[in-house]
């Protein structure tokens, strides 16, 4: 039958059921992406997928929920002392011989404070001096009990102290009034890109402990998100990585809700929230980023 077309130009040609061939006959093939281009390619996705606006609603209390999860852990220590206050005051007093009427202070000391100062870091109130408080706290406890002569707590423990610097870092803003009483409000970059870098190099001391118990590919991933934090590269990236890696082991590892003794599922409960503050202090470098102190932030720049 003759060709029913209303236009020539609709004719199908060779050309569009044959690929392009190269002068030597042979299909064209796109390069394929080496390692460096599918790492970029799969970071972007993931922090372009916290651009999502249904994250953008969350944003705003990313702060105050990254805050809670840091100072859970002196939360649940405050209700652990007064719960168990009678074994507390007989450890310290017979087994640390510490006097009993200073046991009693010390310990009224780090209740009151614990509670005050988390409470603080909640409200974003006076972070400055809450932070200094629980800094102090830590140290404090750290004599009290003896502690320092444990790896496992001085790491966890600087690593707490990070997310607190995190925590910190917002706070540092200061206001200057001009124009007829019209706040001009600037960061103090300087001040807050030292903190935020201190608090990302002391966040991470945590995971060398997890790290090395751990399988190898669990261990690869984490060392590698360990030099990116640090480094302030691909910052936002890595965070999402290691919050993953850390909730799934402490819900499977630590759930001191199904212990079947009392020791364990004290040693289990500790082990749950100090893991979760770390948790806290990362999500807020999701939220914050890696300060001016970074490669992510050189990058913007160069």
């Amino acid at each position: 039958m003759s060709f029913r077309g209303t236009k020539f130009n609709q004719i199908p040609t060779s050309n569009q059921f044959n690929p392009p061939q190269t002068q030597f006959g042979q299909q064209q093939q796109q390069p394929k992406k080496n390692w460096k281009q599918q790492f970029e390619q799969l970071s972007g996705k993931v922090e372009e997928a916290l651009d999502h606006p249904v994250l953008k609603i969350v944003q705003p209390y990313i702060p105050q929920i990254g805050g809670f999860l840091i100072v859970a852990t002196f939360f649940e220590d405050s209700i652990r002392i007064l719960s168990q206050w009678s074994d507390q005051v007989f450890y310290l007093w017979n087994y640390r011989h510490i006097p009993y009427y200073l046991v009693i202070v010390l310990l009224v000391l780090c209740v009151v404070t614990m509670l005050a100062a988390s409470t603080l870091i909640v409200l974003k109130k006076h972070q400055l001096y809450a932070s200094a408080a629980l800094i102090a706290i830590v140290l404090v406890q750290g004599l009290m009990y003896g502690l320092f002569i444990a790896p496992n707590f001085i790491l966890r423990n600087v690593s707490l102290v990070g997310g607190l610097l995190i925590a910190l870092s917002d706070t540092l803003v200061k206001e200057k009034m001009r124009f007829a009483g019209l706040p001009d409000i600037h960061s103090n970059n300087a001040y807050k890109g030292y903190v935020l870098l201190a608090g990302r190099l002391m966040l991470v001391f945590m995971f060398f402990s997890f790290a090395a118990t751990k399988s190898w590919p669990t261990t690869i991933i984490t060392f590698i998100g360990i030099v990116s934090i640090a480094a302030g590269y691909k910052t936002k990236f890595a965070s999402v990585i290691l919050i993953t890696i850390l909730t799934f082991y402490n819900f499977t590892q630590n759930p001191y809700w199904s212990a079947t003794s009392d020791s364990k599922r004290d040693f289990l409960r500790y082990e749950f929230f100090q893991t979760l503050s770390i948790i806290g202090g990362l999500l807020l470098v999701v939220n914050t980023g890696a300060g001016e102190l970074s490669i992510d932030e050189k990058k913007k720049i160069y």
